[in-house]
């Protein structure tokens, strides 16, 4: 065995250019197919981690512009949501909607505790439900409860940015009061950080908010559950039925999609999970067309070697090589140079993918109202590499292979003829 590696290194160093061009097809195929892979998945878990941050099954209403005349009114008014329209959205769509509740929100607030403050922040007066529906994840304490929301209570839950401003270890905060405005509130829970968010809100019950800073009927956002809609086109007819009642309630036409948004986000998803598989299909496919050309062009220069080498085959049997050891010689070359070569290239394409990842892989883009990442982890699975390595040394092997039978039947005498 020790010998026939000689052989073959001294084959490979004798025939530089040929082994060079027969390793660099076999590295850039494995290399391509992981890098293009390792990109894709960088913009697949970026829109992955933007859609893990709201519940899947949950809609949000923005009240927005009148874009037409209606009875009379001219367009362009302004529509504020109303405590009238959190009860039409719990009562009459009570089939599809659950867990209905609205945010409403103050802007400009100091809280401090002692000599330490952070100043312009926002409050949020939120149902208890705003927990499970934005996915807000406690480190310490609770969130905002019923109890809160029906005895009207002074308490919030701070971001964890927010409580290490005003305590180094937040969660000595819990049953503490802070200052927020004038007013005292106690901390009753400490909320994980939004690494996609801006983090300067404070959390306090829905109906204390309103209380205290007389917010009379406005309920600023709505937000809730969808149930029993399940395609894209019953998301689409409750958005029609449910914008048509809304729009009635502030005298705006019922078809006038400028009066509030919908922010659907089931049918976000059920979009963005098909354009995932398109992603997905396009890459396999470009990544597969990229493998095939590097077994093509494996396959035609151990097709060139063997014809290459006919007369060097002549000699070895005229001299009494088995038909079996020229064909082990030529096997074993092909499979020990791809597998070389294409373990080279799995090895670019892995530092390739980590390149990205240190680079631009957590790079995040600040709209001023939060921030989305575009590029998030790409990276490919070990034994993705893996299967795209052998599946190219499967094929150099198999290309090896049918030369090398035809080379191992030729007579000496023709072979030794061959030009």
């Amino acid at each position: 065995m020790i010998e026939l590696f000689k052989e073959i290194w001294s084959t490979a160093k004798r025939n530089k250019l040929r082994t060079s061009l027969t390793g660099f097809a076999v590295a850039w195929g494995i290399f391509m197919i992981i890098f293009l892979l390792g990109a894709g998945n960088g913009l697949i878990n970026a829109q992955l981690d933007q859609q893990s941050r709201h519940l899947a099954n949950s809609i949000k209403i923005f009240g927005g512009q009148t874009s037409k005349p209606f009875k009379g009114l001219e367009e362009g008014r302004f529509i504020t949501l109303k405590e009238s329209d959190v009860e039409i959205t719990d009562k009459t769509f009570s089939d599809n909607t659950s867990n209905v509740g609205s945010e409403i929100s103050v802007n400009g607030i100091n809280i401090s505790l002692g000599d330490n403050y952070i100043s312009a922040q926002s409050l949020n007066g939120v149902y208890p439900s705003d927990k499970d529906i934005n996915r807000r994840e406690m480190i310490t304490g609770r969130f905002i409860n019923d109890i809160d929301m029906k005895d009207r209570r002074k308490v919030i839950a701070l971001w964890q940015t927010q409580a290490k401003e005003l305590d180094k270890n937040p969660e000595r905060l819990i049953g503490k009061h802070v200052k927020v405005g004038e007013l005292a509130f106690m901390v009753v829970g400490i909320v994980k950080d939004d690494k996609q968010g801006q983090n300067n809100t404070a959390f306090i019950p829905y109906t204390t908010l309103k209380t205290v800073y007389s917010k009379g009927d406005q309920a600023g956002n709505i937000q809730f559950e969808i149930e029993n809609l399940v395609t894209e086109e019953q998301n689409k007819e409750f958005e029609k039925n449910y914008r048509a009642h809304i729009n009635i309630q502030h005298n705006a036409a019922p078809d006038d999609e400028s009066a509030m948004y919908i922010w659907n986000r089931y049918t976000q998803n059920i979009q963005m999970q098909t354009g995932i598989g398109i992603i997905r299909t396009a890459l396999w496919v470009i990544g597969l067309f990229t493998l095939l050309s590097g077994i093509v062009g494996v396959s035609n220069i151990m097709l060139i070697t063997v014809k290459e080498r006919t007369r060097e085959f002549g000699v070895r049997k005229a001299i009494g090589a088995k038909p079996w050891q020229i064909l082990k010689l030529i096997i074993t070359e092909s499979v020990i140079t791809t597998a070389l070569f294409g373990y080279i290239g799995m090895l670019c394409g892995i530092g390739a993918n980590e390149y990205m990842n240190a680079t631009i892989g957590h790079e995040v883009v600040d709209t001023g109202l939060f921030q989305a990442s575009m590029f998030l982890d790409p990276t490919v699975g070990l034994d993705v590499c893996i299967q795209a390595t052998l599946v190219i040394i499967i094929a150099g092997t198999i290309a090896g292979l049918i030369p090398a039978i035809k080379a191992a039947r030729v007579r000496p005498i023709e072979a030794l003829r061959a030009e």
